[in-house]
C-alpha cells in the first residue's frame, strides 16, 4: 500500500528569497507546518512538513523551469470534521481581509452517492491550490479502509 511521502513545488527564481519568511509564517500558522531551510540542488530549498513525527512533507525549490498552475491544480488535505474546514476557512478569510494575495476559493458541498464533501481551496504564493476538505459518509457507505492518525 502507498502513502503519500512528499512534493516537490518549484517556483521561479529568486521567489523563495523573495517571499521565504511569508511562505514560512502562512503555512505554519494556518496548517501548523515546521519549516527548514535545507540544502539541496545547490540552493537553500524550503521544506515543509506536516509535523516531525512523519515523513509527509513539501519542497519548494526555485528552477528555471517551474510550475505554473492557471487553473485548479491542487493537493488536497483532509479534515477530521466539517468544523475543521470551516475554521481553516474562516482563518484563510481573516488573513486574505489582510492580504489580498491569498486567494480562495469556495465550493458548495459535493454529493455522490454516500459521500459528502465539503470543501475549499486556498493558494498563497505557491503555484498550487491547497483543498481543505471533509467527506462526510451517509451510514452504509463507509469506506472499508482509510487513513486515521492516532496518539500511540
Amino acid at each position: 500500500m502507498l502513502r503519500f511521502n512528499h512534493m516537490e513545488i518549484t517556483v521561479p527564481r529568486g521567489h523563495l528569497d523573495a517571499h521565504r519568511d511569508e511562505i514560512r509564517e502562512f503555512y505554519g500558522e494556518l496548517f501548523g507546518f515546521e519549516s527548514l531551510d535545507v540544502p539541496i540542488f545547490e540552493q537553500q530549498a524550503l521544506l515543509l512538513r506536516t509535523d516531525a513525527d512523519t515523513s509527509q512533507f513539501l519542497l519548494v525549490t526555485e528552477q528555471r523551469n517551474h510550475l505554473s498552475n492557471p487553473g485548479y491544480d491542487h493537493l488536497g488535505f483532509l479534515c477530521e470534521s466539517r468544523t475543521d474546514v470551516d475554521v481553516y476557512l474562516e482563518q484563510c478569510k481573516q488573513r486574505q481581509a489582510n492580504d489580498d494575495r491569498i486567494q480562495i476559493k469556495e465550493y458548495t458541498d459535493l454529493v455522490v452517492g454516500g459521500v459528502t464533501t465539503h470543501a475549499f481551496y486556498v493558494r498563497f504564493l505557491l503555484p498550487l491550490w491547497f483543498d481543505v476538505q471533509v467527506q462526510e459518509y451517509a451510514e452504509g457507505s463507509e469506506p472499508a479502509r482509510w487513513w486515521r492518525f492516532t496518539d500511540v
